[in-house]
């Protein structure tokens, strides 16, 4: 007899998603879920992306790591109410560590909840937290190729944000060489440029993520 254990956990992992799900739908709340790698830029993005979208919506953070609480005081500094998640050496969030995180926030005063997952390429695409839309981060340094090498981050991902931009002219990056094989993986997956940490760009890619938002609350039970 074989024992699929892979499968048993992503079994249990989806039924708890889907809990967390419909606990999302209940209050209104638009959740995003952001992957990369480590320093590709997820807090970054996600500060410019709460001073342009703090006016129009209620905005909460959780921050996945391995270990520290710095990126979740970064976010609460802005007046952010924010849930620091270590996984103790875990490479990615699973649904379980959101129910809890969740636990702690009031969800009747969220409309978008943006959860950084663990920086890693792999990892966090097999495993459903209960979120709207999974969307990921590459650094202009990392290089043009990781689509070929990480196909299914790519996939998985419904927009990809394509960071630190304005370094595009230092690093032999070929943008439209990246963007043919990310449109080749996900033809539906729009490619967002920006600088993060100069605010460049980042308007594009606000305005994606508040349509979302508007839609979700369109439908609203």
């Amino acid at each position: 007899m074989q024992v699929d254990i892979a499968k048993g956990i992503l079994e249990k992992n989806d039924a708890l998603a889907e809990e967390n799900r419909e606990r999302f739908a209940r209050s209104g709340v638009f959740v995003v879920d952001l992957m990369a790698s480590p320093g590709a830029g997820k807090t970054s993005t996600i500060l410019a992306t709460i001073a342009a979208l703090r006016d129009r919506y209620r905005i909460a953070v959780i921050e996945g790591d391995i270990a520290s609480r710095v990126d979740a005081e970064k976010i609460a500094a802005h007046g952010i109410p924010a849930v620091q998640i270590n996984t103790g050496g875990a490479c990615h969030l699973e649904s379980d560590m959101i129910k809890r995180a969740v636990d702690t926030l009031d969800l009747d005063e969220i409309d978008l909840l943006i959860i950084e997952n663990v920086g890693n390429l792999v990892c966090p695409t097999d495993f459903d937290l209960g979120e709207h839309a999974k969307v990921m981060i590459l650094s202009v340094p990392e290089g043009h190729d990781k689509p070929y090498k990480y196909p299914g981050i790519f996939q998985v991902s419904e927009a990809v944000i394509l960071n630190k931009h304005d370094t595009v002219g230092v690093f032999d990056f070929d943008e439209a060489e990246f963007r043919s094989v990310v449109h080749d993986l996900n033809p539906n997956a729009p490619v967002f440029a920006l600088s993060a940490t100069k605010g460049e760009g980042v308007e594009a890619w606000t305005e994606w993520l508040a349509a979302r938002v508007e839609a979700a609350k369109a439908v609203q039970p």
